[in-house]
């Protein structure tokens, strides 16, 4: 039986082919024997500093063989891991830290302009009781002997928990989700499966590790196929561009805005890669794999609390026009039901309802709250997504259930209206609800513009009458610089502070 251990995942991946690269990030180059010793080396120092297992472990780092080495040492001595957002501010660092009984935390200096040792300076020690050594770009000086690290590798279980990955927080305070090594990882091994990812390929991945798409669908997935991982964080497109062109990825996943830079770039067209034939970063793909239009094209469903990705299809062809804005199917491992979310009846395929899903690879439960407040009495976690499926059982995502807005006494997905906007213009919008006296709501869109891009509403609103019934059609508009859309820490958008700008 594989070891489903990320120890031994990693053992078994340096027997196999330890000068493989695992990661390749910009100058870094990581293989899997560097990564066994450089964490194996950082887990005795952490184990001299009294950690062990079940010792709450902070990771502040951008993408990094610095990130992936924190994560392994961590996990090789059974302590959990607690990524933290770059994107986190003094306050919503501290509150994450308290919230998580953070313990040690590792960390960069600096990122991007982010001055980490200033952050981390600001927040009053008192508040943090159990954070005992904070450890900026280096180790602790002392390491126990290896016969003890590897006396406490062999002590980790499959079972135990593995990391409490935080939610973006979209519409609630963000949660911690607790996943289990095993979990994590027999997820993944099915996902490789259905996606062709194998020891011959390598993953260009723009997602952060921070978040669950990074460490699991990118780290987690290319150390158990063998594979390499390549991540970018160079500010000058052309350099990711050059990275890209030398490493020659075959596959690639991540959020298509995240390269936006790179599509724009004005070398693009001379660039060759073709190596990159799969995946969804359609924009720096080969071009004759690039969909002439996306929505017809299976997309994924992911989430936190399912470990990563819960619809997918290895289908990566053009669509019929009836399946259009698929999100694939539910993967193996998990049962899925989609439920009126009033009376929590099942609904026939073609029905708006919840997504509600259960299985192994599902979350342990929220950090500090109790399985019964996560799961209902059946085991079945409410996803608060709202979907409909169709005969052959491709979801389709509608929206956020807290997010519909009800106008004039009809149901608005502001995705839809979204999608949309998208489509006639090429711009992207933010769709909210906003109170009104009449109507109870009434549809709002922000639309996020370039540099040099000019909008021009009465001709959206006409392109839009050919796409959404006349109830949809946002009645206020407002245009604002994509530098100016308010984010949060997750890098998703604040929605109140969005609906700001119709203060004004």
């Amino acid at each position: 039986m594989p070891d489903t251990t990320v120890a031994g995942v990693l053992r078994e991946q340096v027997r196999r082919r330890g000068d493989h690269p695992l990661v390749v990030c910009d100058s870094e180059r990581l293989s899997y024997g560097e990564a066994d010793r450089r964490s194996a080396d950082l887990a005795r120092r952490l184990l001299a500093l009294g950690a062990g297992k079940g010792t709450h472990v902070g990771v502040l780092y951008p993408n990094s063989a610095d990130w992936i080495v924190a994560m392994l040492a961590a996990a090789r001595i059974g302590a959990v891991v607690i990524p933290v957002s770059t994107f986190a501010t003094a306050p919503e660092m501290a509150t994450q830290l308290a919230h998580a009984d953070v313990e040690i935390l590792l960390a960069t200096e600096a990122y991007r302009g982010n001055d980490y040792r200033q952050r981390l300076s600001e927040i009053d020690g008192a508040g943090l009781p159990l954070l005992r050594h904070v450890l900026i770009d280096g180790a602790p000086p002392a390491a126990v002997d290896v016969s003890v690290l590897e006396a406490i590798e062999a002590d980790v279980d499959p079972s135990d928990t593995l990391a409490i990955i935080y939610t973006s927080g979209s519409t609630s305070a963000p949660k911690g989700v607790m996943h289990t090594h095993s979990s994590l990882l027999e997820h993944q091994r099915v996902l490789n499966e259905i996606r062709g990812l194998t020891a011959q390929d390598k993953l260009f991945c723009n997602s952060p590790f921070f978040w669950v798409g990074g460490i699991a669908f990118s780290i987690l997935a290319c150390m158990l196929a063998g594979a390499t991982l390549v991540c970018s964080n160079a500010v000058d497109p052309g350099a990711t561009l050059d990275l890209l062109e030398v490493e020659k990825p075959t596959m690639t996943n991540g959020f298509v805005g995240g390269i936006a830079h790179l599509a724009r770039h004005p070398g693009l067209a001379q660039r060759d890669l073709s190596s990159m034939r799969r995946g969804n970063l359609y924009p720096v793909m080969a071009p004759e794999v690039r969909p002439a239009d996306p929505e017809l094209r299976h997309t994924m469903l992911g989430m936190t609390e399912t470990g990563s990705v819960i619809t997918i299809s290895a289908d990566e062809t053009d669509q019929p026009e009836h399946r259009r804005g698929s999100f694939g199917a539910p993967a193996p491992g998990f049962d899925t039901a989609i439920v009126d979310p009033d009376t929590g009846v099942r609904v026939d395929a073609g029905q708006i309802g919840e997504l509600c899903v259960r299985g192994p690879f599902l979350m342990e439960r929220y950090y500090k709250r109790a399985r019964e407040e996560c799961f209902d009495a059946d085991g079945w976690f409410h996803t608060g997504d709202l979907v409909r499926t169709d005969a052959d059982g491709f979801v389709y995502f509608i929206g956020r259930r807290g997010a519909m807005i009800k106008t004039a006494g009809a149901n608005v997905a502001p995705a839809e209206v979204e999608k949309a906007i998208a489509k006639v213009t090429g711009l992207v919008a933010h769709v909210v609800g906003l109170p009104d006296p009449d109507r109870g709501q009434v549809v709002a869109a922000v639309i996020a513009l370039e540099e040099g891009a000019e909008f021009d509403e009465g001709a959206l609103r006409q392109r839009l009458k050919a796409e959404l019934s006349a109830y949809k059609i946002p009645r206020r508009f407002a245009a604002v610089p994509s530098s100016d859309i308010p984010l949060m820490s997750s890098g998703k958008i604040d929605m109140p502070r969005l609906t700001e700008v119709f203060d004004a």
